[in-house]
């Protein structure tokens, strides 16, 4: 039995079909503009065609179950979409339409938990039970996946570690909060802390090579803010689930910095044990782990 993915985007859907016994590479795959700015009803027509366009080139007839990889989250006890900056999808029963559409059942996480389910099954984190997959780039998000399972939640936002508070902070977050982990640690949190060090208009990735030179002490502030704020965030998710890896994707997650024994010791400084053995790790899957997470849904 094949499993089939779709990967809903704002700009593009991708689609693909994975063969279980080699589920490291697609079967078949291609990609669709979302051209969300025509609506829902147009969304659900271009994931439609993603679907036709995949049976037409694999020859293959559609299966009973469809895994989707959506912006945002369902709401479990309404089956409605939410917190999807896809707004036209907020208040809609993707779920449902998408089901009674293409006549299978339809299987929907949101596009952190699929990048925590390839990962942990497929990917950097492969045979971990307890994996805790990050999106720290833009925005912050996340998703859990426990022995192959990705956890949802009783309200669909387990994982959510973004908006979560830390202590001290009082940056407003565009959810209403203050002080979120997303206004510190996420990339235009700290291109703006760069600024207010007194720094130049720099994007992250060129202040993470200013500090790395030694150069810029502004830079190299901005990338210690990083470690003991991020030692704080993802402390609070190892005291609660004690998770065997993290995997941090994003393009925050790409920094070195992350990874040493300074950003280590920032941890342990929060952790409720005298030593972290949690292993951090890098994304192995590219731009593939969305797609394959989501097909990875329809898995037995």
């Amino acid at each position: 039995m094949y499993l089939w993915g779709l990967d809903l985007g704002g700009t593009k859907i991708e689609g693909a079909i994975l063969d279980p016994a080699q589920p490291g590479q697609a079967v078949h795959r291609l990609r669709l503009p979302t051209e969300s700015r025509h609506g829902y009803e147009h969304i659900l027509g271009q994931i439609q065609r993603v679907v036709e366009q995949l049976e037409s080139a694999s020859g293959l007839r559609r299966p009973e179950k469809l895994g989707l990889g959506t912006p945002g989250a369902t709401e479990p006890a309404t089956g409605m979409m939410k917190n999807s900056n896809t707004t036209c999808l907020n208040g809609r029963p993707l779920r449902e339409d998408l089901s009674a559409r293409l006549g299978l059942e339809a299987r929907l996480a949101n596009d952190a938990n699929c990048f925590a389910l390839a990962e942990a099954t497929l990917g950097a984190a492969r045979g971990c039970p307890v994996v805790m997959g990050l999106i720290l780039g833009t925005g912050v998000g996340g998703g859990i996946v426990i022995n192959g399972r990705v956890l949802e939640g009783l309200h669909g936002i387990a994982g959510e570690w973004g908006h979560n508070p830390l202590c001290g902070e009082s940056e407003p977050c565009y959810c209403g909060r203050t002080g979120c982990v997303e206004t510190v640690i996420a990339g235009p949190s700290l291109e703006r802390f760069y600024r207010t060090q007194g720094g130049d208009d720099l994007r992250l990735p060129e202040i993470a090579r200013r500090a790395q030179s030694g150069e810029d002490p502004f830079a190299v502030a901005t990338l210690r803010l990083l470690q003991e704020k991020f030692g704080e965030a993802i402390a609070a998710l190892i005291n609660i689930l004690d998770p065997d890896a993290v995997v941090i994707g994003g393009g925050v997650g790409n920094l070195d910095c992350l990874y040493t024994p300074e950003a280590r010791a920032a941890v342990l400084r929060h952790t409720f044990n005298p030593e972290v053995r949690t292993r951090f790790l890098k994304p192995s899957l590219g731009d593939s782990a969305g797609v394959f997470g989501a097909a990875m849904l329809c898995a037995p």
